[in-house]
């Protein structure tokens, strides 16, 4: 396959910025060793907890799964700092009235042999516009995209957006190769990416086989394949990693990370919190004042000190000690219901144990709330087999881990599409009038300090609604064998393997 010389420039730039031992790789996230080597080593063995529940469908959290194995990549992406740098576009500038953003791409390859180009990148985001539901990086915005000449994409957004940008980072809005976007909004992920890891065999939900691109424009990975193995039972990953079956093994239950061997278990901060949504839809909860009486009841430092073994801290709000502005901004919730007594009222509370944390900590919240009067239910499976009800609200509350950053790395993304009228990820169903208000009001705000602000005005008015109790601010538990280096140690969990991992 013919490399353009700019391209292997490219990679021979990148490589200085992947070594040291957990030093920046350049973009600001971690990684656990020294990177640097020939690009001939072996495949890696990666579990991971969550699998595939759209048969990697770029429109749902499978877009994380392609993301995090170097799979897929859009425009921009997303640095440790919540900057975005360049990705699959070199430069971009906003144009003239603030309503379009001009992207120039790079040169690169599509896994399929297909130059990246302005029409193919532009029929990308099309498609992705009219996905449904529509990804949360572009909950209620007008995305549209134009070619202009063969180098240059226009995305508009119906209306001024300031952070186009970091939207454009989201994993759903990776491009692929014309040939990957089927009938009824259907992509077909293998072999159609731009990432320097190529999809190439999957076998359901189970595991996935990737090989190495060659013809990634950011230089020659140095693994030369990746065997994925989806394992939702966290002492079953711990043991994978323990007995040498993995490499890598995301999501180490802190209860067994003080078994596995010293240098293999990597803590990082993140944006992730563990939060108890309330249905304010239906059910119990649409009461303000059994709301109340459930916040009331919970409290996050037992679950913290219980549940998380010092891996996490008691919850302050939305947004953790990750988002390093957040605690200097924070605005007190005002206005909110007094508690009624529960008196028997029964619910049932929905958690999932990819994470076993949250099946421990919807045990912890069983007792609290039973000891406060409510009478209570748990239902517990895996996250594929939870999340269509969950969207569905067929439950009273639900336990949920989730990186409040990870959309776009805009304090604002996340508050729209999971706690607006009109969120494509609201799991309390909350519709509040002042809550859509003040959220809109900062997802207009240009200016980046103002905006940090409007969003926790916004924070502030959505906790006073009682539909979300944040309960615990997160730090993610990697394992990784001692002879593995460049591993990703992302705080907004994005990235995990890279051009420099190997094994």
């Amino acid at each position: 396959m013919r490399i353009p010389r700019r391209r292997l420039t490219a990679g021979l730039l990148l490589l200085p910025l992947l070594s040291g031992c957990f030093a920046s790789s350049g973009d600001g996230s971690a990684e656990t060793s020294d990177s640097s080597g020939s690009g001939e080593g072996g495949r890696l063995r990666v579990a991971l907890a969550f699998p595939p529940t759209q048969n990697y469908s770029p429109y749902g959290y499978d877009a994380y799964n392609l993301s995090r194995l170097g799979v897929a990549e859009g425009l921009t992406r997303l640095d440790a700092n919540g900057t975005a740098v360049p990705a699959l576009a070199e430069s971009w500038s906003r144009e003239k009235g603030g309503e379009s953003w001009l992207f120039t791409l790079r040169d690169a390859t599509f896994q399929d042999g297909e130059d990246v180009t302005a029409e193919a990148a532009a029929s990308a985001l099309t498609h992705v516009a009219a996905a449904k539901p529509a990804p949360a990086a572009i909950s209620g915005v007008k995305l549209t995209a134009e070619a202009v000449g063969e180098n240059r994409v226009r995305v508009s957004t119906g209306g001024a957006d300031p952070v186009l940008p970091l939207r454009l980072t989201n994993p759903s809005l990776a491009v692929f190769s014309p040939k990957a976007y089927g009938k009824k909004g259907t992509v077909n992920a293998v072999g159609t990416a731009t990432g320097p890891f190529e999809l190439t065999e999957v076998t359901g939900d189970r595991s996935a086989a990737l090989d190495r691109f060659d013809g990634y424009w950011g230089g020659r990975a140095q693994a030369s394949g990746i065997d994925v193995r989806y394992v939702s039972d966290g002492t079953a990953r711990a043991n994978a990693l323990r007995t040498g079956d993995v490499d890598i093994a995301e999501a180490i239950p802190v209860a067994q990370a003080a078994s596995l061997d010293k240098g293999t278990v990597h803590e990082s901060n993140t944006a992730r919190d563990t939060s108890l949504y309330l249905n304010t839809r239906s059910g119990v909860f649409t009461d303000p004042g059994l709301r109340a009486a459930a916040r009331a009841a919970v409290d996050g430092a037992t679950v913290a000190e219980g549940v998380y073994e010092g891996s996490a801290e008691p919850a302050q709000g939305i947004y953790g000690p990750a988002v390093t502005w957040a605690a200097g901004k924070r605005v007190q919730p005002s206005g909110r219901a007094a508690a009624t007594d529960p008196d028997g009222k029964s619910i049932t509370i929905a958690g999932y144990n990819d994470r076993p944390e949250l099946a421990e900590t919807a045990q912890v919240l069983q007792q609290q709330l039973e000891k406060a009067g409510f009478e209570v239910k748990l239902e517990v499976r895996t996250y594929a087999r939870l999340e269509g009800d969950l969207l569905a609200g067929k439950f009273d509350a639900a336990v949920v881990a989730r990186n409040m950053m990870t959309d776009t790395g805009d304090p604002v993304t996340v508050l729209d599409s999971d706690f607006t009228c009109d969120g494509s990820y609201n799991l309390a169903f909350l519709c509040d009038r002042d809550v859509d208000r003040l959220v809109a009001t900062a997802r207009a705000e240009a200016d980046p300090a103002k905006r940090q602000d409007a969003a926790m005005k916004a924070e502030a008015a959505i906790l006073g609604t009682d539909a979300v109790i944040p309960l615990v601010h997160l730090k993610a538990v990697t394992g990784v064998r001692a002879s593995v280096q460049g591993t990703r140690l992302d705080p907004y969990e994005r990235e995990l393997v890279g051009v420099g991992t190997r094994p």
